[in-house]
C-alpha cells in the first residue's frame, strides 16, 4: 500500500470528524468507508490508529463501542490538507451526513453502560442532546443478564421512557 492511499484514508477520518459536531463511532466511519469501497477494514482501522497515535484524534469506549473526536491539532491538520480530498470524496461523505445525520447522532447521544456494584450490577443509562445531558438514570440490577439487556433495548425505548418520566412529574405537580 503506498503511502498517499494511508493519507488519503486518514484525511478522510479527519475530514468526517471535522465536518460533525458530535464523535463518530467507529463502525459509523468504517461503514462509509468500507460501502464506498475505499479501501478494506483493516487499512482503515490502521489508519484510524496512526490518527490517534499522532494525536490527530482521541477515542473514548463505551461499553462496545469507540468513538472518536477531531482533536484541535487534527482540525489544523485537515485544514491544510482537505485540498487533497477530491470533490467526489467530499461529496460523498456530505450524501452520506445528509442521509444519515440523524441516526449517527441518535447512536452517539443515547448511551448505556453497566459495571459490577459488589454482587449486582449498575446501568448508567444517558440521553444526550447536543452537549447537554437531558436525562441521567442509574438503575441497579440483580444480574449481569439483566443488566446487559437494559444496554441492549435503551437505543429504542429511551425516547419512551424520558416522554413518560417527563409526563408523569409534571401531572404529579398539578
Amino acid at each position: 500500500m503506498t503511502s498517499d492511499a494511508t493519507t488519503l484514508y486518514k484525511l478522510i477520518v479527519l475530514y468526517m470528524l471535522d465536518n460533525l459536531d458530535f464523535p463518530m463511532t467507529n463502525s459509523q466511519i468504517s461503514e462509509f468507508v468500507l460501502d464506498k469501497g475505499y479501501t478494506d477494514y483493516f487499512t482503515l482501522q490502521q489508519a484510524i490508529y496512526d490518527l490517534e497515535s499522532s494525536e490527530l484524534i482521541v477515542s473514548e469506549n463505551i461499553r462496545n463501542s469507540t468513538r472518536y473526536n477531531i482533536t484541535e491539532c487534527g482540525r489544523e491538520t485537515i485544514s491544510m490538507f482537505s485540498s487533497k480530498l477530491s470533490s467526489s470524496i467530499k461529496e460523498d461523505i456530505r450524501l452520506f451526513f445528509e442521509e444519515k445525520k440523524y441516526q449517527l447522532r441518535k447512536e452517539i447521544e443515547i448511551t448505556a453502560d453497566y459495571y459490577p456494584v459488589g454482587k449486582e450490577y449498575m446501568v448508567k443509562a444517558v440521553v444526550n442532546e447536543k452537549k447537554s445531558t437531558l436525562m441521567e438514570l442509574k438503575l441497579n440490577v440483580v444480574s449481569k443478564e439483566q443488566a446487559i439487556y437494559i444496554c441492549d433495548h435503551w437505543q429504542e425505548k429511551s425516547e419512551e421512557i424520558y416522554g413518560y418520566l417527563v409526563k408523569t412529574l409534571l401531572l404529579q405537580g398539578e
